[in-house]
């Protein structure tokens, strides 16, 4: 008796244009006897456009709010980070500047200071580690961009002189690659090509040597 008004309710449910799923949730029956139950009374191809693209547009609306809730969450985050590191004092930036350097910057150079990198927020930090941390005078600092011969000098160095607030007097000539830009896969990580920050003082380039090395020896 109650496996016949689960049919009958599924029978009418069906009718009403209602798919082997939504049928599924409400009456706890298998698909496999939903299909035997159901096997003549197929939907329209219309209705399962229809249904198609409904269940598209719930998973688009489920995206947007897990994207929401995400975005949330991470900026409740970013406020407790930022109320806890900052203000960063001339010593904890002086030993982050070094762990960057010791991570990404040029260990080879013995006259001078060199990162390179395509993060434009890496290399202003960088910058700011060079002038207010090692008090390297900021007109002092050179910058050489690398680029892909299919991109153009002038318009790179006016981006990266605006979001660096460097003048264009201290950048050097670019180093152009064979290699063309719209053949890299970088998804955005090489857009303005790679830049170098250079700080030519032979006397620091020993003390960041050498403090890198005092943190090195620090872990045993």
């Amino acid at each position: 008796m109650a496996k016949l008004k689960e049919r009958e309710e599924a029978l009418r449910r069906r009718q009403q244009g209602e798919s082997y799923s939504q049928i599924k949730k409400i009456l706890g029956v298998s698909k496999g006897t939903l299909s035997i139950w159901l096997r003549n009374y197929p939907l329209s191809k219309e209705r399962i456009r229809e249904l198609r693209d409904w269940n598209e547009q719930r998973i688009e609306r489920f995206r947007a709010t897990m994207r929401g809730k995400r975005e949330e969450r991470l900026e409740t985050i970013y406020s407790a980070q930022k109320k806890y590191l900052l203000p960063l004092s001339t010593r904890e930036l002086l030993l982050s500047g070094l762990c960057l350097h010791w991570g990404e910057g040029s260990k080879s150079q013995t006259n001078s200071i060199i990162l390179s990198n395509t993060d434009p927020g890496m290399i202003r930090f960088y910058i700011c580690w060079l002038t207010q941390a090692l008090c390297v005078p900021k007109e002092k600092i050179k910058i050489r961009l690398q680029l892909y011969r299919d991109m153009t000098a002038k318009k790179e160095i006016e981006y990266w002189a605006t979001i660096l607030n460097i003048p264009q007097a201290q950048f050097t000539t670019p180093y152009f690659k064979e290699s063309l830009q719209k053949r890299i896969n970088h998804k955005g990580s090489f857009g303005h090509g790679t830049c170098n920050v250079i700080a030519y003082n032979t006397k620091l380039a020993e003390v960041v040597a050498m403090s890198i090395k005092v943190i090195h020896n620090s872990v045993k």
